[in-house]
């Protein structure tokens, strides 16, 4: 999804191609291509990558191997160097500044030679690779010129840009310049209605996201726009980039939260609600069955679900809980507000084991209500079939609906199929809502004349993204946790520790406790360093012995993973051997352990979802992770599971250490992207564009 669109230029000179400059040619137009620079409004924003203050240098004896540093030198020596057999070449260009010489080196690149001259003075940007000699491989340079255009490169904080093959970095940074000198008038401001030039903006410092007035914080006054963008590029000390970056990623909220805003606006005035509010006819004796109170939060959330369902428009709402809070309790009161209100219910989620464990719970709670539950699955459509058992168990079709008032179809990726037609859909539930497209969802919806809508998920949502990709849904968040619950305590090991710890999950599985043993493969791949569940079934049950092990992974047939995991809830298995297919969908209270060896190849959320398979009960649980911890990156995002259980905690610690695209994919998860907006760092830009652009809607 390309970054929001936000009308930037009123006038027709930055729309016009590049090749309208002077200077671009047919060659040079091709390669800005390729850095997806076409217009003039492209060029202007085509971020720097870094800076380089060229008012100060590093002498080349001052350079180490900790940090990259710019030094400045004359070339004394170049030349290739070619090794037997042809295999490998490297291009070698010799500086001396008068306090050392600097090898610069540049492996299987010998056209790099054309580049350079004996004589030349040298820009150098790197780190030391060797003190013996002095060495950098594959550093950054830039040839110094003299010339009428050295104010733009030389004695000044100038920008170093992303470049691609055969464009100079002196002729790029002199484009933008000559760009920018003569179209700066032509920038217009995107929000004239909103004033924002001059706008203070406090924020919060990175430690305390949370609080509103702590300690002293940094102080913005947004520039205009034009001048957001000069100082993007030449601007007259450090400091000016953030400014400038801030105001230019305010503009993108603005646009972002604009289209969400006005988006929910036309659906409110076409779409009229179904009134799903419910009769309490069900819920009350739903509830005095459950065998335990609903905490507080869930009440609260509750109440919020019923005021959207018989409300004037259909109710678009995320539920966020933590793995364990008892979202699903409340899906069920959800649906039965809508099957009192005479309307069916049809439940998604993204795989057949979270979709079973639905069915069985669904139709336990609901059979002695007298309200049918229905399954439509890949492998089992009972919906629109003959009455079919499994397990002994008796799933509801729909020959055996007619006498029903409403139904609530519990299924997978199926019900967005064709063949799924329920008719008087008045409430649409979606599980585990990032492992499906906005495009999936929107399938589903169509099913039914503007159905509610209640999308949950157990992975919480960092701040920003929740005003982002979900602005356009109401939030509840269930933030309590059932009383009764043992503890978790979570341990870092590496792989030398392993037999300690199948030591302890033997004594653990002596006190008649089940565990829970998760590989990142199914089958062996050839790498020797990431375990596979196929291989290591056999030597498990050996080490586990007399303790009964199951097989989970999904290459198994339907049937043979029902058996598994019945076996499993029944504790005839004590021991589940399975991929990460166990993070959703499996319930055990008996089972207290989860190991997870190669850690390392897991997300935080990932993580964080496999530990919620534990702690379900009354007993202590334990969740070790086994991993080769190579990098401090790694050892931090462990270190994140070792110290906390709260999961919007680890869902902010995920997004800064990888980033929106890693974390939910930039294509599934529909998120626009962002030139200078940072998911990972503003927060507080976010809320106040989504202020700012309720106010243009209110205007529109």
């Amino acid at each position: 999804m390309a970054a929001p669109q936000t009308n930037l230029v009123a006038s027709p000179p930055l729309a016009r191609p590049v090749t309208t400059l002077w200077g671009v040619g047919a060659e040079r137009a091709v390669q800005l291509a390729r850095l997806e620079i076409r217009t003039i409004e492209d060029l202007l924003l085509h971020r720097p990558g870094r800076y380089e203050d060229r008012r100060h240098f590093r002498a080349i004896a001052e350079l180490t191997t900790e940090e990259a540093a710019l030094a400045r030198g004359t070339v004394v020596a170049l030349g290739v160097k070619g090794f037997r057999k042809g295999a490998k070449s490297v291009f070698e260009l010799i500086l001396d500044d008068g306090t050392a010489r600097l090898h610069c080196r540049w492996w299987n690149l010998p056209f790099m030679e054309k580049y350079f001259a004996v004589g030349d003075d040298v820009f150098v940007f790197g780190k030391l690779s060797s003190l013996k000699p002095r060495t950098i491989d594959h550093p950054e340079t830039e040839v110094v010129k003299s010339g009428e255009e050295d104010f733009i490169h030389l004695n000044r904080v100038a920008p170093v840009y992303p470049l691609t093959e055969g464009l100079p970095q002196r002729w790029l940074r002199s484009l933008i310049w000559r760009t920018l000198n003569r179209l700066e008038s032509q920038i217009a401001e995107p929000w004239p209605q909103l004033d924002l030039v001059g706008r203070s903006l406090r924020t919060a410092p990175a430690s305390e996201p949370n609080t509103r007035r702590a300690g002293e914080r940094a102080r913005y006054l947004f520039p205009t726009r034009a001048n957001a963008i000069h100082m993007l590029h030449f601007p007259e000390a450090l400091g000016d980039v953030e400014v400038a970056r801030r105001r230019l990623a305010l503009d993108e909220f603005i646009a972002l939260q604009r289209d969400i805003q006005l988006r929910r606006t036309r659906f409110a005035t076409k779409a009229a609600a179904l009134p799903c509010g419910g009769t309490n006819r069900l819920i009350k004796p739903f509830l005095a069955r459950l065998g335990f109170e609903l905490t507080a939060a869930q009440t609260r959330v509750l109440r919020e679900i019923r005021q959207d369902m018989a409300g004037r428009h259909p109710m678009r709402r995320l539920l966020q809980g933590d793995v364990g809070s008892g979202k699903t309790v409340v899906a069920a009161c959800s649906a039965l507000m809508a099957i009192e209100s005479r309307f069916n219910v049809a439940l998604m989620a993204p795989t057949e084991i979270l979709a079973e464990q639905h069915f069985q719970n669904f139709h336990r709670w609901f059979e002695p209500l007298g309200v049918a539950v229905a399954s439509q699955t890949g492998s089992r459509k009972t919906a629109g079939s003959r009455e079919s058992r499994v397990k002994g168990q008796k799933h509801i079709t729909l020959s055996t609906l007619d006498s029903r008032p409403s139904t609530l179809f519990v299924g997978t990726h199926a019900l967005i199929e064709p063949g799924f037609t329920p008719e008087n859909l008045g409430l649409v539930i979606i599980d585990e809502q990032h492992k499906f497209g906005v495009a999936q969802r929107e399938r589903l919806v169509r099913k039914g004349r503007y159905p509610h809508v209640l999308v949950m998920t157990a992975t919480p949502i960092p701040r920003t993204l929740g005003l982002t990709l979900y602005g356009d849904l109401d939030v509840s968040v269930i933030d309590e946790l059932p009383a009764g619950r043992g503890g978790i305590r979570t341990f870092v090991r590496t792989a030398d520790k392993l037999p300690k710890v199948w030591e302890f999950i033997r004594e653990k599985l002596a006190e008649g406790r089940q565990a829970y043993v998760v590989y990142p493969r199914v089958e062996d791949s050839g790498n020797g360093d990431l375990k596979a569940v196929a291989k290591e079934h056999e030597n498990l049950k050996r080490v586990l012995a007399p303790s009964r092990v199951g097989l989970l992974h999904g290459r198994l047939k339907s049937a043979e993973k029902e058996r598994v995991m019945a076996g499993f809830r029944a504790n005839t298995l004590q021991v589940l051997l399975a991929t990460s297919l166990v993070e959703v969908g499996l319930d055990v209270p008996n089972a207290t352990i989860m190991l997870i060896e190669n850690a390392e190849q897991f997300g935080l959320a990932q993580l964080h979802q496999l530990r919620g398979r534990i702690g379900r009960g009354a007993h202590e649980s334990h969740c070790i992770l086994v991993a080769s911890v190579k990098t401090a990156e790694a050892r931090q995002r462990l270190e994140v599971l070792e110290q906390t259980t709260d999961g919007f905690q680890i869902a902010e610690a995920d997004l800064k250490l990888r980033g929106p695209g890693e974390l939910l994919g930039q294509q599934q998860s529909g998120l626009p992207k962002f030139r200078f907006g940072d998911l990972r760092e503003d927060f507080d830009l976010i809320k106040q564009a989504r202020e700012l652009a309720a106010q243009l809607v209110l205007r529109a």
